[in-house]
């Protein structure tokens, strides 16, 4: 069906492609709200639909050319999660939070590197990288069904910071297994195998922290709503192409610049102003990573895939409820915090690529395809798992979850009182 649009020109395929997957993404949530799913769901189904791997709506070299959508979408996702690392947020939560990231985190890709040497006899090598990728949480699925379902309270503010976390404590682990693996394999294990990601990583994390009190010198009270929206976009997008350059996720970098911002300036009403702009932005990333993932994959998943599948959301589970006990978090936190973990895509994967390259041609095949496969799985239950967790922990009215809901937003924010109303549109 794509061969109409691979006869237009670049420019008109890939326009026209825009137009088809924001309309079927809006499409996408009259159906998803009926079922009472939640609008990631909708929009993932709806992108694997019309990708190249079924329907063919939309050709592969349309696909190809978007994928800076996913360094955006995650920048932006990021900087609005960055803005629950506030000081007096951190004061309440202390260490507890990082007690149980790294505990949900390091059991989840224990149990799946035990399992797949233990159970299902694979070369350490490829269990050991597993087990690393599995430490990894797609947070954009969660903040998504957090925004949609107005979810709020302190179940909300652990879950966020520990979604957050979990990719700072992914990145290490990973690194370190590549760098064990890659010993290994023959190479010795090299100053840069090791250190360089960490470094760049930690110089990105100091960038953003550099960004977010630029930002806040450069939007004085006086400054327009308009002009506030072009800096505060300007700058998002100017730190994650420079990630981008060096190889590295934007979501640490954008994350500090989002926390650094907010505790400087107490600025709510710039994550307000954002809201209003990332709509689109946020059903191209959903879209477009349905398109990307290849259903025909589940038919190769085999049991090694599902037992990955499983034994990584059970680590997960375990290792939140653990971490929850050990810190006295609050019952309820205990019981569903594990279940809001399950999703996982765009760090795993792009994790999986890299590991690819460090081993031999026939394992690699075989570990990216465990995790392309197992995340269409999770970005399709997840956010039914998000939905539940945050319902049982309270964090979502009864009525808000049957209520029509307004189109949906990716970064929530409350209304602000009437002494932080925002600048009028004539001030300079």
């Amino acid at each position: 069906m794509a061969e109409w649009m691979s006869a237009l020109s670049p420019e008109a395929s890939v326009l026209l492609s825009l137009a088809v997957i924001l309309l079927l993404g809006f499409l996408s949530t009259r159906l998803t709200k009926r079922l009472g799913l939640p609008y990631v769901s909708g929009y993932i189904v709806s992108g694997i639909l019309i990708g190249p791997h079924i329907l063919g709506v939309i050709p592969q070299h349309v696909v190809d050319r978007m994928s800076f959508v996913s360094d955006v979408a995650l920048a932006f996702i990021a900087f609005g999660v960055g803005r629950f690392f506030k000081k007096e947020t951190l004061r309440a939560t202390g260490t507890s939070v990082i007690l149980v990231t790294v505990l949900e985190a390091l059991l989840a890709g224990g149990l799946v590197t035990a399992a797949m040497m233990g159970i299902f006899r694979l070369d350490w090598h490829l269990s050991l990288l597993l087990g690393a990728i599995a430490t990894a949480t797609a947070p954009a699925s969660t903040m998504m069904t957090i925004n949609q379902y107005k979810a709020k309270g302190e179940f909300v503010d652990v879950l966020l910071q520990v979604v957050a976390l979990d990719d700072v404590v992914c990145l290490l682990v990973f690194s370190l297994a590549s760098a064990w693996v890659g010993a290994g394999e023959g190479g010795g294990a090299t100053f840069s195998g090791l250190a360089l990601p960490i470094l760049y990583n930690l110089g990105a994390m100091g960038l953003g922290a550099l960004f977010g009190l630029l930002l806040g010198r450069m939007l004085p009270p006086s400054r327009t709503r308009d002009n506030r929206l072009i800096i505060a976009i300007a700058m998002l997008l100017g730190l994650s192409g420079i990630c981008a350059a060096f190889d590295v996720s934007p979501l640490l970098s954008c994350m500090v610049f989002g926390a650094v911002f907010i505790n400087s300036t107490g600025d709510k009403k710039l994550f307000k102003q954002l809201n209003r702009f990332t709509p689109p932005v946020m059903i191209l990333f959903f879209v477009v990573s349905g398109m990307k993932l290849n259903i025909s994959m589940l038919s190769v998943f085999g049991l090694v895939g599902v037992g990955y599948f499983l034994v990584r959301i059970l680590g997960k589970y375990l290792g939140a409820w653990l971490g929850c006990v050990l810190t006295r978090l609050p019952v309820k936190t205990r019981r569903y915090l594990g279940a809001a973990l399950v999703p996982q895509a765009g760090v795993a994967i792009g994790l999986a690529y890299l590991a690819e390259r460090i081993l031999p041609p026939e394992i690699g095949s075989l570990l990216v395809t465990i995790i392309l496969a197992s995340s269409v799985l999770y970005e399709l239950i997840g956010p039914a798992c998000a939905k539940m967790a945050l319902f049982r922990a309270g964090a979502i009215r009864r009525e808000d979850m049957s209520s029509p809901q307004p189109r949906p937003e990716p970064l929530e924010t409350p209304p602000l009182p009437p002494d932080e109303e925002e600048p009028p549109e004539n001030e300079q």
